[in-house]
């Protein structure tokens, strides 16, 4: 009996995992979005699969939608996926994301065991590889009598060393505004037993030098909130808990001063229709000058030769030119110019950099254990962030639609019953994490 898939969202992750699901000969698979032409290009007139113009904010639409399928996987924003988690546990259907469990998400454990589905979140990259290939270590150290005691993980999503060609060392193979927000998160992690606690607004003026054989120096920085994943990896009693962004060098200074700027604040509007980016960053600063570069240095405390005040001008923001954006929020409007600037060329790759260190102590010895993740796209096809994203989700989905994953309730893939066989089957399509591990004691 084939199996019904329904996708919700046609954006830049979704393709690879279309494509895998609609080359299982038993699934039948309907992408829904917004924009229903973005859905028929991921469907590429497939006899199993459909396209459909849908609003996620419809929930009728949703509630006709979910119960025709036997599994829902939700790559829409992560503030819709609870309202499809509700409509998947009233009707008994499978949910699958790559987004972040959230609170109100775990909350619906009991309701969703009750039905008798899974839920399974964080099943992409980061969160997702992450998780797997980690708790893949960790469950090995811990088997041979070991214990963790310090562990680092860093991840980014960055242009191939021959795409990067701009002057922040970035361009989007993700949601361009997840970028923008991600900037304003607290952070929390823990060093040698102490707890290290950073407010969004000093986010980046802590990050420190990484290197990765083969690739160079990049800069990382706190990732959120580290600590749950103490209980949830089994590592109590760990002296160092740290997940992290990685970024080429420069990135840091940057985006702290964009964010002293005010840029990332969602609630500053103007008139964007009568105002220039210049006239936008005078107001901002409160200069009425002729020599906006050099009162934007002295605002920023820095000086006007900065790389950093390059950037910002290499971004057009000092132009005397009225924006594309007619409508919304300096932040929207950040979003919309890193848009038009940050763009990959036809034909040219991004790169994934996904990093582990950890430290495992046993009775007669301490060893370092690093594994590395390098993946790269495909110039002309898939993205590495598209295939490390949509892959991991679409193995699982159809490891839930063939009884292979015998859970109910909310999940994130750290069980080996889940992470085993996924971690396996991305070795065949190339995803795969090396190992090395040394004696340091």
């Amino acid at each position: 009996m084939s199996k019904n898939v329904l996708v919700l969202g046609a954006g830049l992750v979704a393709k690879p995992l279309v494509q895998y699901l609609l080359n299982q000969n038993d699934f039948k698979v309907t992408v829904a979005s917004r924009t229903v032409e973005k859905a028929k290009d991921l469907i590429s007139g497939h006899p199993r699969g459909e396209a459909l113009g849908v609003d996620v904010t419809d929930a009728k639409a949703l509630t006709t939608l979910i119960p025709k399928c036997d599994l829902a996987v939700s790559l829409v924003p992560y503030t819709h996926h609870v309202t499809v988690a509700k409509i998947c546990i009233e009707y008994g259907r499978h949910m699958v994301t790559t987004s972040y469990v959230s609170d109100a998400m775990r909350a619906l454990d009991p309701a969703a065991k009750k039905a008798g589905i899974i839920i399974l979140n964080e099943i992409g990259l980061d969160p997702g590889i992450d998780h797997m290939s980690a708790m893949r270590i960790i469950h090995d150290v811990q088997k041979s009598g070991g214990k963790v005691t310090s562990f680092y993980s860093y991840c980014g999503g960055l242009p191939a060393p021959e795409a990067n060609d701009n002057p922040f060392g970035y361009k989007f193979s993700w949601s361009p505004r997840g970028v923008v927000l991600a900037g304003r998160n607290n952070a929390k992690y823990l060093k040698d037993d102490k707890v290290v606690e950073i407010q969004g607004r000093d986010l980046f003026d802590n990050y420190w030098k990484l290197h990765v054989e083969g690739l160079g120096d990049f800069e990382a920085y706190p990732n959120r909130d580290s600590l749950g994943y103490i209980d949830i990896y089994g590592l109590q009693g760990i002296s160092t808990m740290f997940r992290g962004t990685l970024r080429n060098q420069g990135w840091c200074r940057t985006w702290k001063k964009i964010a002293d700027l005010g840029f990332l604040d969602d609630a500053r509007k103007f008139d964007l229709g009568k105002y220039t980016y210049k006239k936008i960053v005078s107001e901002m600063i409160g200069s009425k000058g002729a020599d906006l570069r050099g009162d934007l240095a002295k605002y920023l405390k820095i000086d006007a030769t900065s790389d950093v005040i390059s950037r910002i001008e290499w971004l057009g923001l000092l132009e005397n030119e009225s924006p594309r954006l007619k409508e919304g929020s300096v932040l929207d409007l950040l979003v919309d110019v890193l848009l038009q600037k940050l763009q990959y060329k036809k034909g040219e790759r991004d790169m994934i950099v996904l990093r582990h260190e950890f430290v495992g102590e046993y009775p007669d010895k301490k060893t370092k254990i690093t594994s590395t993740l390098v993946d790269y796209g495909i110039p002309g096809g898939d993205s590495a962030m598209s295939r490390t994203v949509g892959l991991p989700a679409a193995i699982g989905t159809r490891m839930i639609l063939q009884n292979r994953i015998g859970l109910t309730g909310v999940h994130i893939p750290v069980l080996p019953e889940i992470y085993d066989p996924v971690l396996d089957e991305l070795e065949q399509h190339g995803i795969k994490c090396t190992e090395k591990t040394e004696i340091i004691k």
